[in-house]
C-alpha cells in the first residue's frame, strides 16, 4: 500500500509539475503585455504638455504694461494674453537660470498654426506642438525655426516694461 501511495504521490508531483511548466508562459506573457502597456501610457502620458496658466492683463498705462521684476523671481514661466480686437495674442515672460527677465511670444514660426504654444518643464520652455525644448537662457537669444519668438522687454528700476507696439508685432501668430 506504501508503495502505492509513493507512486500517486509520484504522479502528483509529475502532474503538478507539468501545470507549472504551462502556467509559467503564461504568466510570462501577461506580465509582458502588462509591462508593455503600462509603458505606452507612461509615454503617452509624458508626451501631452501639461495645462498652461494664463494670468490676467495687468492695465495698459502709456501704451505700455508693467509687471512688477518680483513675479518672476521664482523662474517659474507666466502666460499672459493681451486682446487686440477679436485677436488674443498669448506671450510668456520668465526669469531664466542666469537671472536675466524673458518675454517670448507663445508661438514660433513653425509651430505656431497648432495654437498649442510652450509649457515649461524644468529649466526648458517645451513646444507642446513638437516637443522640442529650449533652455530658458537661449529665449530673446535665438529666433527662428521653432524657437519662441522674441518680444523686446526692458526692466526699468522694479519692473518689466512691455511695450503694447512689441506685443502687437505677435498679431501674425494668432489672428487666423
Amino acid at each position: 500500500m506504501s508503495d502505492q501511495k509513493n507512486k500517486l504521490k509520484a504522479k502528483k508531483a509529475i502532474l503538478l509539475e507539468k501545470d507549472k511548466t504551462k502556467i509559467m508562459p503564461v504568466i510570462v506573457g501577461a506580465a509582458f503585455i502588462l509591462s508593455a502597456i503600462a509603458g505606452v501610457l507612461l509615454y503617452l502620458n509624458s508626451s501631452k504638455s501639461p495645462s498652461t496658466e494664463f494670468f490676467t492683463q495687468p492695465e495698459k498705462v502709456a501704451n505700455q504694461i508693467t509687471y512688477p521684476v518680483s513675479m518672476f523671481a521664482d523662474g517659474q514661466a507666466r502666460h499672459f494674453q493681451y486682446k487686440d480686437g477679436s485677436t488674443i495674442i498669448r506671450y510668456f515672460i520668465l526669469k531664466s537660470s542666469d537671472g536675466v527677465i524673458r518675454a517670448a511670444f507663445d508661438a514660433c514660426d513653425v509651430c505656431w498654426s497648432s495654437g498649442k504654444g510652450y509649457y515649461q518643464n524644468g529649466d526648458d520652455m517645451v513646444c507642446a506642438n513638437c516637443g522640442q525644448r529650449f533652455s530658458s537662457i537661449m529665449i530673446n537669444e535665438v529666433k527662428g525655426g521653432c524657437n519662441p519668438e522674441p518680444l523686446v522687454r526692458k526692466v526699468s528700476g522694479d519692473n518689466l516694461v512691455i511695450r503694447v507696439k512689441d506685443i502687437l508685432d505677435g498679431n501674425k501668430y494668432f489672428s487666423f
